[in-house]
């Protein structure tokens, strides 16, 4: 039989437990609600990360419960304090099929039956840090129109939209951000004449265009950053169709820059092999470097992995391969995306070996250090460094 006292003595322990979870509950919902978790803390929603992340799950990665991710890059005029070094100096976040995103309707009204590669729309993307755009060009209803097709033909069930409203999207960017720059790769099946070019004439876009004739040929340092703002000369555009720099001055990718294999192949954990219309990696006589690593099949659930981890650890197979340069244009799915600092702490880590390979490693010492800040830190750190 429990007596009086053994009863008031369990009554006592039963409020005191009760008080310490509803204690510690309300600490959670404080720090949680705070918006100061940084990344790898546990969260709700994305209210409670600070600046720059997000609160996200990575299955794929073995995660049971939510933590802060980062979602936003660093801006590069950030990164080295000034914008002195050439173009080639630096590295910059770019989506793969940039316009191929996840529940976006075909602006012909049918229903898409083609990959998606990207969940957030191109402003959203700019907005983020994302400086490069892989875009498929194709002939569709008397227009250029992105698709995501095969056969070089594009139907109502692959076609997403016409180019120029991305194209707008992209040149509101430009004009309200005078300092910033944006690279597009043009997958090109446009026959029309001049097509390509009339529809960057006439999303406004000409203004900013970075001439061919500014482009190094035979390897060798571009303009500076600084440069390029000065000029205006902000938009670089490349296409896969090696007659379009003669007839209508657009850069043949592979005149300029080496690529390693887009899919599968660019995945492997050893190799970083070119692309069949580059030169080899290795080809010194091509000053810029492209890197894809990206599923032949996107797939969201498994990109958080992608972009983590392996992403980082390609960076140096790739390094090697290319005759010891870090890449300027890393190519990713799903680009927000990992378990962690993902493809934005990548970008960040080859900014760090260019710029340190070139002015030495004194004048970037502390940058080097920073690597372990929360990120709401690190912009404003990277302003202040030498």
């Amino acid at each position: 039989m429990i007596t009086m006292g053994r009863m008031l003595e369990l009554l006592l322990v039963a409020l005191l437990l009760e008080t310490l979870a509803l204690t510690a509950t309300a600490a959670a919902v404080s720090v949680d609600s705070s918006g100061q978790a940084q990344i790898g803390d546990e969260c709700n929603v994305d209210a409670d990360c600070s600046s720059g992340l997000y609160c996200s799950l990575c299955a794929a990665a073995g995660d049971v419960s939510t933590t802060c991710i980062r979602s936003q890059a660093t801006p590069v005029p950030s990164f080295p304090k000034s914008t002195h070094l050439p173009f080639n100096k630096y590295a910059w976040l770019t989506t793969h099929n940039s316009f191929a995103i996840e529940g976006e309707p075909s602006a012909t009204g049918s229903i898409l039956k083609t990959n998606m590669n990207q969940e957030d729309s191109v402003t959203d993307q700019l907005n983020n840090g994302v400086r490069g755009f892989m875009l498929d060009f194709y002939d569709f209803l008397d227009d250029v129109w992105l698709c995501h097709s095969e056969g070089g033909i594009c139907y109502n069930h692959t076609a997403f939209q016409p180019a120029s409203q991305t194209l707008k999207e992209i040149e509101l960017f430009l004009v309200a951000n005078p300092t910033e720059i944006i690279i597009i790769f043009i997958e090109d099946y446009v026959q029309v004449p001049n097509g390509v070019s009339e529809v960057f004439m006439n999303a406004g876009l000409k203004q900013f265009w970075f001439p061919v004739s500014k482009m190094p040929k035979t390897g060798g340092d571009w303009p500076t950053v600084d440069e390029m703002i000065q000029t205006n000369q902000r938009l670089l555009v490349f296409t896969s169709i090696e007659s379009k720099e003669e007839s209508e001055g657009i850069a043949y990718e592979w005149n300029y820059m080496v690529e390693n294999m887009w899919g599968d192949g660019g995945m492997q954990p050893s190799s970083c092999p070119n692309r069949g219309e580059s030169r080899p990696m290795n080809d010194a006589n091509k000053s810029l470097v492209l890197q894809n690593y990206f599923r032949d099949d996107p797939n969201e659930n498994l990109s958080c992995v992608d972009n983590s981890a392996n992403l980082e650890n390609m960076l140096d197979v790739c390094y090697k391969a290319s005759g010891n340069r870090w890449t300027n244009f890393l190519a990713v799915d799903f680009y927000k995306r990992s378990s962690g600092g993902g493809a934005f702490k990548a970008v960040d880590l080859l900014n760090d070996k260019m710029q340190c390979g070139y002015d030495g490693i004194d004048a970037c010492q502390a940058r080097l250090n920073l690597m372990g800040l929360p990120y709401s830190q690190l912009v404003n750190e990277l302003n202040t460094c030498a």
